[in-house]
């Protein structure tokens, strides 16, 4: 049987971006007046202008999946351009003598530990078919096309496994004819976001061995069969402040790069004169606290593009909804991206209990039309609905990923239901501490079938395993028993709705690696341990680069789903805001191993899922007006692993 039900996940910062396009002139030297090329609704990034400036394609998730649009002067509403029905993941679009360039992630590579993305071509006017232009087996990002048409560049990881790099990706730089995208030539090594200048140059950026990101060119030789490759890059910014994602102009004198320098928390966009070598200022002027991305430049060089955070007094979607649909891979499954973490149903499935940045406990309607706040300026996190109780919440409180002997601890919610009415925002609640305050670092319960137990993770013992304690009492009446005992981490248990198995994730495999987890389940009598193998066969390598967390079980107890490393990097990471797991996305597999299957598609970080059974959410019916959720303030980070502490 196919899975159902209705999957709830978050995804990292991306509920708070709201996105919109904008350009300035270039011609002017003083303060650029700013022109917002894109409508407000749901976020829009990556453009690229297409001949002049009042043209543009780019890519939103107006849809619920990222797809390319165009839009112009004089339409009412962006156009949807041709797009791979099966794929929910599109990006960097250019369209160029009237052949629409993009990548995409819908064709399964041939082993796991590999990124989907390709790139693809398709003209827009006659029959012709979309193309995949990469080799098969390889894997491309960033394209840029050059300015008559004629070459193409990516930065390729060819045909490599991933190797779990995502601060630097290990990708090059490869050049072909559009006309013939099999002739590929490698030329330059340890490169990424190719940008031609005409068609004779290409920038790029790399991190440095100095540790700083910088723009690096290469020229591009005019005749390729004398020419040796790969040819060696010259540096042109200097070290002493990040540049990345550059966008330069046909004339060969600028370049638009995205900066972070000493003192300054905010991505912005300035242009480097390649002669002079001086930087000059173009979005800090303008807003000087929002983080700007990912420059393009038009044909003519007369202007310069961008993405950020649409701002709060302009036109366009203001809030963020709770629930955000998302397109499904399944016919059965619907998914919606919650604006919080750690979502548990409630036993009759009309509400969901979650946790919004980690602070507090919230009840949601599962419609989306109504929040309400159990616990505030209190870090709570990880929550499981008693399945007996209507009105009970377990959750963990305390801070998030400390050592093992860190105080956190198990705690019992309750409240009473008929507050949750339109006149209250705060909700009384007993909280009850199911754990002592002596025995560290207690988290993620998940409450047994009957309400009687839960299994949760705990540090006391110096490691991190999983114990059983009464949901009552705790263990200061109804005690406590270690389930799982080792020198390893096991941790996010799941019990499974039929009440015979729990399943978690471990590095009980490898236990001196903190980077690889792996899903096992055991009886809740700790008998018939076992491990789940996802990536491949017992004992093969690729079994041991498995990082799989957040498991959990379908309504009927025979699907798991959880979040996984498997598909690699979708996009290149340093383009886009803070994601500590740019890798991770959510998959389903059946109890027995069998039937995986890829759920989400994206530069970002998705995880911490809830699976509903049945029709828990009715899509049609959810709120998703301007009137309902949170205010968008575009509040979210930087890669925090972009530090101008070198």
């Amino acid at each position: 049987m196919e899975p159902k039900g209705t999957i709830l996940f978050s995804t990292v910062g991306r509920p708070y971006y709201g996105f919109d396009l904008f350009s300035v002139p270039l011609h002017q030297s003083s303060l650029r007046p700013e022109r917002r090329l894109t409508d407000g609704i749901s976020i829009n990034f990556n453009g690229q202008f297409v001949d002049d400036s009042d043209t543009l394609v780019f890519i939103s998730e107006r849809d619920g999946s990222p797809r390319a649009y165009l839009a112009r002067s004089g339409l009412p509403q962006p156009e949807m351009l041709p797009f791979v029905p099966q794929s929910l993941f599109h990006d960097r679009p250019i369209l160029k003598n009237d052949t629409l360039y993009f990548i995409s992630a819908h064709q399964q590579p041939d082993t796991n530990f590999k990124s989907w993305s390709a790139l693809y071509s398709i003209p827009l006017h006659g029959k012709d078919k979309i193309t995949r232009l990469t080799p098969c087996g390889s894997v491309d990002y960033s394209p840029s096309v050059s300015r008559s048409g004629k070459f193409v560049a990516v930065a390729s990881y060819g045909s490599r496994s991933w190797g779990g790099e995502f601060r630097a990706l290990s990708t090059d730089i490869v050049v072909f004819e559009a006309s013939d995208p099999e002739k590929r030539l490698l030329l330059c090594e340890h490169g990424g976001w190719p940008s031609w200048s005409g068609d004779t140059v290409v920038y790029f950026h790399r991190q440095s061995n100095d540790g700083w990101w910088s723009i690096f060119k290469v020229d591009f030789p005019e005749n390729l069969e004398i020419s040796e490759f790969p040819i060696l890059p010259i540096r042109v910014t200097p070290p002493g402040l990040h540049c990345s994602t550059p966008a330069a102009t046909h004339d060969g004198n600028r370049i638009a790069v995205a900066t972070r320098r000493r003192g300054n928390n905010f991505r912005h966009i300035e242009l480097f004169d390649v002669e002079t070598k001086e930087f000059h200022p173009v979005t800090e002027p303008l807003n000087p606290n929002f983080h700007h991305y990912n420059p393009f430049v038009s044909d003519d060089s007369h202007f310069l593009g961008y993405h950020r955070f649409r701002g709060r007094s302009t036109q366009g979607e203001s809030k963020i909804p709770h629930l955000d649909p998302v397109i499904s891979p399944l016919e059965n499954l619907r998914m919606l991206r919650l604006n919080g973490s750690f979502p548990s149903f409630s036993p009759n499935r009309d509400l969901i209990a979650l946790n919004l940045g980690f602070d507090g406990l919230q009840i949601l309607k599962s419609d989306g039309s109504k929040r309400w706040t159990l616990i505030k300026d209190r870090t709570s996190f990880c929550n499981s609905w008693s399945p007996s109780e209507k009105n009970v919440v377990y959750t963990s409180i305390g801070p998030v990923f400390e050592s093992a002997k860190a105080t956190v601890q198990i705690a019992r919610i309750k409240f009473n239901q008929s507050n949750l009415d339109d006149d209250h925002e705060d909700i009384p609640c007993e909280i009850k501490i199911l754990t002592k305050e002596e025995t560290g670092n207690n988290a993620f319960p998940s409450c047994s079938p009957d309400g009687k137990s839960l299994v949760f993770r705990s540090g006391r013992s110096g490691h991190k395993n999983l114990y059983i304690l009464d949901a009552v009492d705790g263990e200061f009446d109804g005690g406590v028993r270690q389930l799982t005992a080792g020198p390893w981490i096991d941790t996010m248990p799941s019990w499974s709705p039929n009440g015979d198995l729990i399943a978690f994730s471990s590095n009980r495999h490898n236990p001196n690696n903190t980077e690889v987890f792996s899903i096992y389940v055991v009886k809740p009598d700790g008998s018939g341990l076992r491990r789940i193998h996802v990536a491949g066969p017992e004992g093969s390598d690729e079994v041991d680069k498995e990082r799989i967390n957040h498991v959990c079980f379908s309504g009927d107890g025979e699907w798991l789903l959880f979040t996984a490393n498997l598909g690699g990097v979708t996009a290149e990471p340093v383009s886009f805001p803070n994601q500590f797991q740019p890798y991770g996305d959510l998959y389903v597999m059946k109890l027995d191993g069998s039937g995986l299957r890829r759920l989400t598609w994206s530069g970002f970080e998705n995880g911490t899922p809830a699976w509903g059974a049945g029709d828990d959410v009715d899509i049609s019916r959810l709120s998703l007006g301007r009137e309902t959720g949170d205010e968008l303030t575009g509040q979210f980070s930087e890669p925090l692993w972009i530090s101008c502490d070198i």
